[in-house]
């Protein structure tokens, strides 16, 4: 197995991360312990959650996927184990996370609260990679940093990571832990894949330049880029199938983002390359994501154990230059079909 550094840290992982966000509704239990020993057994030893997760994000559910993850914890080395998690974001942002009474920050009382209820349920002591699931407009960066770095000196955790930010706020943050000598954002985790590749615009140049890593998070666009809303008929439990069916009018615009006239014809493009070269879909999405030298390991998610398998055969799938421009020549023929 092929090891990476995330950032400048001493966290050494594999290229694939398993994302657990499906853990608790969509996988039950024992399926999401499946799923686990699963990814464990194929030497996978970065795992991420957060205190919202199972999403759609729910009170009734809110922690419920650390819990699981905290349980299935105690049956392996703790150290054995790249443990990230994520202190939900603030609510004067794009939405208002149902915990706290809705009224989260990344302030001194929320992340020292979320923290000591993330390692409650995680049943540790510590968290490896500890983030900031999306920016807060309102406190300055800086208040947030010292709480952080305060957190770090006390052991609770190894180090920082951010989330869901842009190429200002990822600047911003990591020049404020220079000038204030504080503990630094060594990741940032945003949404990337062959169909959504704005990060290439900007932010994956402050990456190179300075040494953070990128935890790519949806490389299959949502499962767009398996190829299962290119049918007639989506299937029933499809994620977007749900949402482009829900009342909230910001999830039915979240599913019109991923399942819409250019991504589809982007996909029936893609899936004829990943003909022409004897690979699924799947595979060849998830091993494109992971061929960028500013990223450290790409989190992949499943319902199922099975699903696994096209997603961890991306390890061992390598795109070659002419692969790569074929690819790359569908999104010049079709730019930026997610907006």
């Amino acid at each position: 197995m092929e090891y990476r550094y995330i950032g400048k840290s001493g966290l050494r992982v594999t290229p694939i991360c398993l994302g657990t966000m499906t853990f608790g509704t969509a996988a039950d239990k024992k399926e999401s312990f499946r799923i686990m020993d699963k990814a464990y057994d194929m030497g996978i030893n970065f795992f991420d959650t957060a205190e919202l997760y199972p999403v759609p994000p729910s009170k009734k559910y809110a922690g419920l996927t650390e819990e699981i993850v905290g349980e299935w914890l105690q049956t392996k080395p703790r150290d054995s184990i790249i443990m990230a998690s994520k202190v939900a974001g603030a609510a004067n942002g794009w939405f208002v996370p149902p915990i706290r009474h809705g009224l989260t920050a990344i302030d001194r009382f929320h992340i020292t609260k979320a923290l000591e209820d993330t390692l409650k349920r995680l049943k540790t002591d510590y968290i490896d990679l500890y983030q900031i699931h999306w920016p807060d407009m309102s406190v300055p960066i800086e208040e947030s940093l010292y709480v952080l770095d305060e957190l770090v000196k006390q052991g609770k955790i190894r180090y920082l990571g951010t989330s869901n930010d842009s190429a200002y706020g990822l600047t911003k943050a990591n020049e404020t832990s220079k000038f204030k000598n504080l503990a630094r954002f060594q990741s940032i985790q945003n949404n990337f894949s062959m169909l959504n590749r704005r990060f290439l615009d900007e932010i994956a140049t402050v990456c190179s330049k300075e040494d953070i890593s990128l935890l790519p998070y949806s490389p299959l666009a949502g499962g767009v880029l398996t190829g299962k809303y290119n049918q007639k008929i989506y299937p029933p439990n499809a994620r977007f199938a749900k949402y482009l069916n829900d009342p909230n009018p910001r999830v039915q615009n979240q599913a019109k983002r991923f399942v819409n006239d250019k991504t589809i014809s982007s996909v029936e493009k893609y899936l004829k390359i990943a003909k022409e070269y004897g690979v699924n879909l799947t595979t060849l999405a998830t091993a494109w994501s992971m061929q960028f030298e500013f990223i450290a390991s790409t989190i992949i998610g499943a319902s199922s154990a099975e699903q696994l398998d096209d997603t961890l055969a991306g390890l061992d799938y390598k795109i070659d230059n002419e692969l790569m421009q074929k690819l790359d020549a569908v999104h010049s023929d079709i730019l930026y079909p997610m907006g």
